[in-house]
C-alpha cells in the first residue's frame, strides 16, 4: 500500500500553493497528461525516492470562513484516520489563531508523525515570529515559504524518514478491479448485486476505520477480486457530504487495482467529483469503465443515451477511448454487461504486441503522415516497440525526438488504438533517441 500524507491547516495558509509545488514537480517529469490540467486536491510525488500519495485536505471545502470552522474539525479527523504522517501548516503573518489552537488540539492526541509548518517564513524577521507557534505545544517546527519553495527540502527529508516501511505482501496474483465512485452512486448495490446477497450489514461497528473490503470473484470463468471502497462509513463522523473520505478511500484503492469501475449517478450527471477520481485512475495509468447507474430513473427520449455518452467523452477528452456501460443496479440490467467489459479492459491493459507486428503496421501509415518538420529538421522514425511495463507503453525510436509535439504523439496513440484495440486503457507515448 502507498503512504498517504495529508496537508491539514484553515483556509489561506498556503497549502496548495505547498501542494501543487510538490505535485507539479512530479507531475512534469513523470505525467504531462496532454492538455490536462485541472484543480487537483491529492496528486503523488515523491522524496528521495520514496513515493508517497498527498492530499490536500482544503480543498474540499466550499463556502466561507464559518461553515470551514465545523468542517476543519471533521477533516482533521479524517486525515488522523487515514494518513500515514500530517502536514499542519500555519501562517506566520497572521500567528496563532484559535483555529490553530483548535487543530492542534486533535493532533496533539495523536500517535502519527505531525510535522508543523510555519509558512511564508521568508526573511529572518518572519524567521524570529514563528517562535510563538512553540505554543501550540507540537514541539519542533519547520520554517518554509511555499511560494519559491525554500525550507521545503528539510521538511520533506523529515516526512518521508518518518513514514512507515510498507512491507510488500506477496499475494496470489488475481487481477483486481476497484469499485469506485462518490457516496450514494450505488457501489455497494451494484457489488452485492453481483455477489446476490447483502454483505455490508454488519461492518458498521462505532468507529472501525479499515482498508477497502476484497471480495473473491468468479464469473464467465475469470477469477478477479473485487475491491469494494463504499463499504465502510462511520456514521458520527462522517457526514454524507464530506467527499475527501471517499475520494481518500478510492486513492488506496485506485492505487491497488488494475482496473477501476467508475460508478456515478445518473441523476447526478459526470460531475467534478466524479471527474476527479476518473484523472486519478487515468495519471496512475489504471484500465477504466465508466458504469452509468440508475439509468432507470433518467427520462429518455430516443437519444438520451447517446447524448449522454457524447457529454461524458466531451469531458473526459483526450482519453475518450473509454467504454461506458449504462445500467440499474436496482433493476440488475446490464450488470454482466460491466464485469464483462472489465474483464475485456483488464486483457487489453495486459496486452503484448509483438515488436515486428507493431513495426509492420504502423511504420507505414507514420510514413505517409511524418511528423511535421521543426525549423526545418524532419524526424524520422525508424523503429517501434512495447515497453514492458504492467500498462501499455510504446517507445518510437527516431532521430530528434525533442522535436516531436503532443499532437502527434497524440496521432501515434489514436493510430495504436485503432488498430490494436485498448479500450478502457491510456497508453503512453515516448519518443527516444536512435
Amino acid at each position: 500500500m502507498g503512504n498517504i500524507v495529508a496537508v491539514v491547516g484553515r483556509p489561506n495558509v498556503g497549502k496548495s500553493t505547498f501542494f501543487n509545488r510538490l505535485i507539479q514537480r512530479r507531475e512534469a517529469i513523470v505525467d504531462a497528461v496532454s492538455g490536462v490540467t485541472r484543480d487537483r486536491h491529492y496528486g503523488k510525488t515523491d522524496w528521495n525516492g520514496k513515493e508517497f500519495s498527498l492530499i490536500d485536505t482544503g480543498g474540499y471545502v466550499v463556502g466561507s470562513d464559518d461553515i470551514f470552522e465545523a468542517e476543519i474539525d471533521k477533516q482533521v479527523e479524517l486525515a488522523i484516520d487515514e494518513a500515514d504522517a500530517i502536514i499542519f501548516m500555519v501562517d506566520v503573518e497572521d500567528g496563532v489563531t484559535g483555529m490553530d489552537e483548535d487543530v492542534a488540539n486533535l493532533l496533539r492526541k495523536v500517535d502519527k508523525p505531525v510535522f508543523l509548518v510555519v509558512n511564508k517564513v521568508d526573511n529572518n524577521k518572519r524567521a524570529e515570529d514563528a517562535v510563538e507557534f512553540y505554543a501550540l505545544g507540537l514541539g519542533e517546527y519547520y520554517t518554509i515559504a511555499s511560494i519559491n519553495g525554500s525550507g521545503t527540502g528539510d521538511l520533506l527529508d523529515a516526512v518521508v524518514e518518518a513514514l512507515p516501511e510498507k512491507e510488500e505482501v506477496e499475494e496470489e496474483v488475481l487481477p483486481r478491479f476497484a469499485v469506485v465512485g462518490r457516496p450514494n452512486a450505488g457501489k455497494s448495490s451494484f457489488i452485492n448485486a453481483l455477489i446476490g446477497e447483502d454483505r455490508y450489514i454488519v461492518t458498521d461497528i462505532a468507529g472501525t476505520t479499515r482498508d477497502s473490503i476484497d471480495t473473491k470473484y468468479n464469473r464467465f470463468g475469470f477469477e478477479f477480486n473485487l475491491v469494494d471502497t463504499a463499504g465502510i462509513r462511520r456514521k458520527s463522523k462522517v457526514k454524507e457530504d464530506l467527499e475527501f473520505y471517499s475520494v481518500m478511500r478510492s486513492v488506496r484503492a485506485i492505487e491497488h487495482c488494475d482496473v477501476c469501475l467508475l460508478v456515478l449517478d445518473a441523476t447526478r450527471g459526470f460531475d467534478g467529483q466524479v471527474q476527479n477520481i476518473f484523472w486519478l485512475a487515468e495519471r496512475n495509468r489504471k484500465g477504466i469503465v465508466v458504469l452509468v447507474n440508475k439509468w432507470d430513473l433518467v427520462e429518455k427520449n430516443t437519444k438520451t443515451a447517446k447524448e449522454y455518452e457524447q457529454h461524458i467523452r466531451k469531458e473526459i477528452a483526450p482519453f475518450t477511448d473509454v467504454p461506458i456501460v449504462f445500467i440499474s443496479v436496482l433493476n440488475k440490467q446490464r450488470i454482466f454487461k460491466a464485469i464483462e467489459t472489465a474483464v475485456e479492459v483488464y486483457k487489453n491493459r495486459s496486452k503484448g504486441i509483438k515488436t515486428s507486428v507493431l513495426n509492420e503496421t504502423l511504420l507505414p501509415i507514420i510514413e505517409n503522415n511524418p511528423p511535421p518538420a521543426y525549423k526545418g529538421k524532419y524526424v524520422k522514425i525508424k523503429y517501434i516497440m512495447q515497453l514492458p511495463t504492467p500498462q501499455p507503453q510504446f517507445a518510437f525510436f527516431c532521430n530528434l525526438p525533442q522535436y516531436v509535439k503532443d499532437p502527434y504523439k497524440r496521432f501515434l496513440e489514436n493510430q495504436l488504438r485503432e488498430h490494436f484495440d485498448f479500450n478502457g486503457v491510456p497508453v503512453s507515448v515516448y519518443m527516444r533517441k536512435k
